[in-house]
């Protein structure tokens, strides 16, 4: 496909007809050139891609009436210049196009710049080929080293393409979100996506085993740079749970969790700090991170949201990072910094982790979690925990999830967002089964 250019003002008046158009492309020419300098200037390049092209459409348009052997030499010496720079210009361009475009908040638009890359490409292959044609003619070291430049142009930009990365990284350094992983191998598990670990991860070895456990060791490709963006990943899960929610969590329970019972240490682990109390419970989740803080745990709020989930007749679970002790109340369990334990680091650190939620679930009572937007929440939450999730402000990337994953609840840190909250925890009391139920 042939990329779609703005079109130049036709400049075929009557003091440019004829022999008058080869002077006009010669100016136009040096005025382009005299741009290369401030390529970088905001609007400077699209004026440089303008002049380009009003030469080629010029000097096209003289060659095909001169007659005079000069002038003929002169259209086709500016041709191989104006081609071998517009296909040296449409490398940049594909260039820069193709880094934005993995960065694309959904998978369409990747598709779509990667798409509108293809011809930009197909322009710089074809500027290449009528600088190569002219170059042929004029038969000069000079026009047959700018059409090298051009053939060199077009082939690094078709090798643009050719070198796409369509892998997303699954990270498995503990500096990265780990629950970012969980998105990564539920969007692969639903459209086929292509997954890659750097090697020598501090949890390579154990990332790859959840993702061999899950059923998707045939989408594992060697480490490459500039992978695909995670920003698709949610959108692609909201789009598989909004054709079929059932389907799609029972795909990624089967994944996730596996045929096998959580092993005795598990359980017993589990035992010894949640105990046999049969009181419905509530994961309270504490986010004290470096990156992007301004999302972290208010501690305030945090003792506000532990007494509305005791006032609803529910037991908190603090989970996530660490909490001062003093507002862990008596009537409460405190698993912050669990996940640090050899028990959830180990070789089957990932599954163990998402058996821990499961067990609580189906054992202890547990009817939902509530926190910060932390990805850490989202492994339970996409395999049916209720989640009541609260931001500052509308989350685009997770607001997607609302009205797709059952069970997933988006709060505004607006006025009267404690009432939200209250309301929901009394719904979760009221609807969950009882303790004995969930163990038979």
């Amino acid at each position: 496909m042939i990329r779609k250019v703005r079109q130049p003002p036709m400049l075929l008046d009557n003091e440019t007809e004829g022999a008058g158009l080869t002077p006009k492309a010669a100016t136009l020419l040096a005025e382009a050139t005299a741009l290369e300098g401030r390529l970088h200037r905001p609007g400077v390049r699209d004026d440089y891609r303008t002049r380009l092209e009003q030469v080629v459409l010029l000097a096209t348009s003289r060659l095909d009436s001169a007659v005079e052997n000069r002038e003929v030499k002169l259209l086709q010496w500016l041709l191989v210049q104006a081609q071998a720079a517009r296909a040296e210009d449409a490398r940049y361009g594909a260039g820069q196009l193709s880094r934005g475009s993995q960065r694309a908040p959904t998978l369409a638009d990747c598709e779509d710049g990667w798409q509108r890359v293809k011809e930009i490409v197909c322009t710089a292959e074809e500027s290449a080929l009528e600088a190569a044609r002219f170059a042929r003619l004029l038969d000069t070291a000079k026009a047959q080293a700018l059409a090298c430049r051009a053939e060199a142009a077009a082939n690094a930009a078709r090798q643009i393409i050719t070198e796409r990365n369509r892998a997303y990284t699954f990270h498995a350094d503990p500096g990265f979100s780990f629950g970012e992983g969980w998105y990564l191998a539920a969007a692969a598990l639903f459209a086929g996506l292509l997954i890659q670990i750097r090697p020598g991860a501090v949890q390579e070895l154990p990332a790859k085993r959840f993702l061999c456990a899950a059923g998707l060791v045939g989408s594992l490709r060697p480490y490459r740079s500039r992978p695909a963006s995670p920003k698709h990943l949610t959108h692609i899960i909201a789009e598989a749970f909004h054709a079929d929610a059932p389907t799609a969590q029972r795909t990624l329970r089967a994944a996730f969790l596996g045929d096998e019972s959580p092993a005795a240490s598990l359980r017993s682990w589990i035992d010894g700090k949640v105990g046999g109390n049969p009181e419905q419970k509530v994961l309270l989740w504490v986010r004290t991170g470096d990156h992007d803080a301004g999302r972290n745990t208010c501690f305030d709020e945090l003792h506000q949201l532990a007494e509305l989930v005791s006032d609803a007749g529910l037991m908190p679970i603090f989970f996530g990072d660490a909490v001062p002790l003093e507002l862990v109340p008596t009537r409460a369990v405190n698993l912050t910094l669990c996940w640090k334990e050899p028990l959830f680091q180990g070789p089957d650190m990932r599954r163990a982790q998402l058996q821990l939620f499961e067990e609580l679930r189906c054992r202890h009572g547990l009817v939902g979690q509530l926190g910060v937007t932390t990805a850490g929440m989202d492994g339970p939450a996409l395999m049916g925990l209720p989640t009541l999730y609260l931001t500052q402000e509308r989350n685009v990337r997770l607001g997607k999830w609302v009205g797709a994953v059952p069970g997933y609840q988006e709060v505004v840190r607006e006025p009267g967002y404690f009432d939200i909250i209250r309301t929901t925890l009394q719904q979760w009391q009221q609807s969950a089964p009882g303790l004995a139920d969930r163990i038979s």
